[in-house]
């Protein structure tokens, strides 16, 4: 008689050298891999340089940085800026609301204070107001078209959640990973007795 009757027979483990293995491998390190380099580019490198993120809003620097685009900026000491680098600058001094533009002047008054004439690349004529010193946040660094869109989504609390579970769901898929891996190694170590 059959001891087995009634219980199906088990499957055999997924070949770990298949094309579907080999396809999902590769997906998800270049999944892993994009996602880190958002995180350095994004996070990391302006944290280490003491710089911020800011999403252009509007289309006064098109074509250069679109709406949607996030730009990076760094600390410059005001005499490095020269005619043509593009700053951000706050539009009155103290107050948290910025705009990027590109330096087409720089003036000196009477005692030697330095200002700076800036204009959008899309608008025809310059900024009225001369930016000061003191407004300026920093240079753009870099920019990445349309993550600016994220960086406004990820605002906030939303932010810290949001991060929280991509956590989450990475080390439990890397978990789930292991597990898998495990159990199809004990299988196979069972097939080979």
């Amino acid at each position: 008689m059959n001891a087995h009757r009634g219980t199906a027979p088990e499957a055999p483990p997924e070949e770990s050298t298949g094309a579907g293995w080999w396809l999902k491998s590769v997906l998800t390190w270049v999944l892993l891999f994009v996602l880190g380099a958002l995180l350095v580019v994004t996070i990391v490198l302006p944290l280490v340089v003491g710089g911020h993120r800011y999403t252009i809003l509007t289309g006064s620097m098109v074509p250069t940085y679109p709406p949607g685009t996030l730009v990076v900026v760094r600390p410059e000491d005001p005499i490095d800026l020269a005619v043509g680098t593009p700053i951000t600058y706050q539009l009155r001094s103290g107050q948290p609301e910025v705009v990027t533009h590109r330096i087409v002047q720089v003036r000196r008054n009477a005692d030697g204070r330095i200002g700076f004439i800036t204009r959008g690349d899309a608008n025809p004529v310059d900024d009225e107001q001369i930016v000061n010193p003191e407004q300026i946040r920093g240079a753009v660094w870099y920019s990445i078209p349309y993550l600016g869109y994220v960086n406004n989504w990820f605002s906030g609390p939303k932010r810290t959640y949001t991060i929280a579970a991509l956590i989450v769901l990475l080390g439990g898929y890397a978990l789930f990973a292991l597990a898998t891996d495990t159990r199809d190694r004990v299988r196979a170590r069972r097939e080979e007795r």
